[in-house]
């Protein structure tokens, strides 16, 4: 991947660096989200699958474990999303 050169920018108009910036904001807020997916599942598996994964199923617990560890994520994130908007208002 090649990097930014300053000169090159500076020569933008105004509405391409706007562009530019929206484009670098997004590609960086998906890569927080794949980031925290990755976390998420490292967490939850390591929580819930308690041993060797032999087969494509899930045994015993494991399934119940894994939705209520997803659950737990998705309303903890949605309760920190909710207080940041209470904030910024």
């Amino acid at each position: 991947m090649s990097e930014l050169d300053p000169q090159e920018l500076s020569r933008l108009d105004e509405q391409s660096k706007k562009d530019i910036m929206k484009f670098i904001n997004s590609e960086n807020s998906k890569s927080k989200v794949q980031m925290q997916i990755h976390t998420f599942t490292d967490m939850c598996f390591k929580k819930c699958i308690s041993g060797p994964v032999t087969t494509g199923q899930l045994i015993g617990n494991e399934e119940q474990c894994i939705n209520n560890c997803l659950n737990r994520y998705l309303d903890v994130n949605i309760k920190v999303v909710q207080q940041l908007q209470n904030v910024q208002k």
